[in-house]
């Protein structure tokens, strides 16, 4: 699929459904902000949530003094969903539209957040272009929280097949760069009732 199709899905998926209408919605991403915390996140930690379209993980990480917040997705749609309910507070988040197999890392950050982003990879050029990235990105001493669907977990996702992991197995395909420190298993409930298995992986940069 090409950024341009992905695209269109992606915002589609936004418009057609709404921020609450998603199978991926959290009216509070509590794993990911407790895994935040435990990384010693602080109000000047550089942290980037990959895919992180309409999440209210910035809302969380804005309400508890986080000041240097980016996040990354495809969907412009999702952008504007996020940025309506942030209000005048979305002006102090680095909003970046962008595939991240073909986005150009300007800085680092010391937490790299991907909740259901890299299970979407399914190519393994497009797996290696994000690897790139995350090591371009991620500074020496840094994290990366990287969540995907569980060995158990469904095999698709919004109508796109996806990859499943369990925390050794992502961790090797990462690579030596990056340590396996910490890992969740959680059951994610849908909007509507159903249930989906994810793995949370902690790595840490040497």
């Amino acid at each position: 699929m090409s950024t341009r199709d992905r695209q269109a899905h992606w915002d589609n998926a936004y418009q057609s459904k709404g921020e609450a209408g998603v199978s991926w919605f959290q009216a509070r991403p509590a794993i990911s902000l407790e895994l935040i915390q435990q990384c010693g996140a602080a109000p000047a930690t550089r942290i980037i949530d990959i895919g992180g379209g309409a999440s209210r993980l910035v809302d969380a990480l804005l309400e508890e003094g986080m000041r240097d917040i980016a996040v990354l997705d495809l969907s412009a749609a999702a952008f504007d969903a996020a940025k309506a309910r942030l209000g005048e507070a979305a002006a102090s988040v680095d909003w970046i539209v962008a595939d991240v197999t073909e986005w150009q890392p300007s800085r680092t950050y010391d937490i790299w957040h991907d909740r259901a982003a890299f299970h979407f990879l399914t190519a393994t050029a497009d797996r290696d272009a994000y690897i790139e990235r995350l090591h371009a990105a991620v500074a020496p001493g840094g994290h990366a929280i990287i969540a995907t669907f569980a060995e158990d977990g469904p095999e698709r996702c919004s109508g796109l097949p996806v990859m499943r992991y369990d925390p050794a197995a992502l961790a090797q395909i990462i690579g030596p760069s990056f340590t396996l420190v910490d890992q969740r298993h959680h059951v994610h409930t849908t909007p509507w009732g159903s249930t989906q298995a994810f793995q949370f992986s902690v790595l840490n940069r040497a």
